[in-house]
């Protein structure tokens, strides 16, 4: 069967892997704004814009998706304001991820790596400190961090398979390309799997990285579903995909990024020997229930507890006269504070670190500000919401070391006040 993997902005009523029809609602989280589409102070008054926020399953094939894909033009304006390489737990994961890909995949100094949304060129860094040669490709502005803050050759440019062939030309095929919290995000699927195949060396590796559904569900992480997520994998659906491409999974790893995430290795069919990983959390995921409904309701039931325990919290510190504000403003916590209802009276602002491209903007949606975050020293507020939950502990960690002695409040994967 031939399926289509490019989607246009706009409904998606099919799945985009395997093409079935038969897709469940796993949870609505009503019309809400980008994420990342910050506000200005004089935007504050203005209309927002906001789209249809709702995840799908697909029976068949197990991936998880939106129903409404938001042009990535759109989505990824030159002025977006995500930087990888200023969270420090961040940056050092990339290194050792790269460190471990090298030694992995056996690469020389000779081989070319090529990462796709490559940011700010985090990742990159640690690939140009194994004497790799290395190459960006990343359409927003922090393109040109990435050259001339960190010294990373990148291209402006969203992937493409025009692209690709012009980088054949220009470097040469590449060893391995990565994708890391990228791959879920393209609409235009199919365009950019035909241009690392046109890219990727004959005995090259691709390396996707992304949100893995299993820890999705079994954490309540809700906040994982915004506009740039088109899909979340699991791996069923990930060998599916790639089955079209004569493509295969030889290894999959799990980590503790984003909350839980999937790397896979993927190669030409027949390239790469298998070390039985992949049929091992294929087992998993069967074993757990990926391909029936009760984990899903189980998912929605706790994303709506949850988000009402939550609630009740801010609703009574208020009560009681109590400060509660919020740490960090990664994009999900957009679409979590916009679920909730969370505005500014209950939680009056966002503190963000001092080299963040946020500070002096707005959420989207609720308006709550977005400030540097040496004012909860100086405030010393009874609560503290850690919207960057997944890096809980260090985040916990630094700030205690500078001196804030309030109590810590976990929105998932269940309300916890440490």
């Amino acid at each position: 069967m031939t399926v289509d993997h490019d989607v246009a902005p706009g409904p998606l009523n099919r799945c985009q892997i395997c093409g079935s029809n038969s897709l469940e609602l796993v949870l609505d989280v009503g019309h809400q704004p980008l994420c990342d589409s910050l506000l200005t102070i004089d935007m504050l008054n203005a209309a927002e814009t906001s789209f249809p926020l709702r995840l799908f399953r697909c029976e068949v094939c197990t991936l998880t998706q939106l129903d409404y894909v938001v042009d990535g033009a759109i989505v990824y304006k030159p002025d977006y304001p995500y930087r990888s390489g200023i969270t420090k737990e961040l940056s050092e994961y990339q290194q050792v991820f790269a460190d471990g890909v090298v030694k992995k995949i056996g690469l020389d100094e000779s081989s070319l790596c090529v990462d796709i949304g490559s940011n700010d060129g985090t990742l990159l860094t640690g690939f140009k400190k194994n004497n790799m040669r290395i190459l960006g490709v990343e359409p927003t502005n922090i393109a040109k961090i990435a050259r001339l803050e960190n010294d990373i050759e990148t291209i402006q440019s969203f992937f493409t398979e025009n692209l690709s062939e012009n980088i054949v030309k220009d470097y040469g095929k590449a060893k391995v390309i990565t994708t890391t919290n990228v791959f879920a995000h393209m609409g235009p699927l199919g365009e950019v799997m035909r241009g690392i195949l046109t890219l990727l060396d004959n005995d090259g590796v691709f390396i996707t990285e992304s949100h893995y559904l299993m820890d999705v569900l079994e954490g309540a992480q809700y906040d994982t579903i915004y506009h740039e997520h088109i899909r979340t994998y699991s791996l069923k659906s990930l060998v599916t995909l790639f089955k079209y491409y004569n493509m295969e999974i030889f290894s999959v790893e799990r980590a503790d990024r984003y909350g839980g995430n999937i790397r896979a290795y993927v190669a030409r069919k027949g390239t790469r020997q298998h070390d039985g990983s992949v049929a091992d959390l294929l087992r998993l995921e069967d074993a757990k229930g990926m391909s029936k409904p009760g984990i899903y309701k189980s998912f929605r039931d706790n994303a709506y507890q949850t988000r009402d325990e939550l609630m009740e919290f801010a609703y009574k510190a208020k009560l009681n006269g109590r400060r509660f504000v919020g740490n960090s403003c990664p994009g999900r916590c957009s679409t979590l504070l916009n679920f909730c209802g969370m505005n500014p009276e209950l939680l009056p602002y966002l503190a963000e670190q001092p080299t963040s491209l946020k500070l002096g903007m707005y959420l989207p949606g609720m308006h709550i500000p977005v400030v540097e975050n040496s004012i909860l020293m100086e405030e010393q507020p009874d609560y503290v919401l850690l919207l960057a939950w997944h890096y809980g502990k260090p985040i916990m960690e630094q700030l205690r070391a500078r001196g804030l002695k309030s109590k810590f409040v976990m929105p998932l994967p269940t309300v916890k006040v440490i």
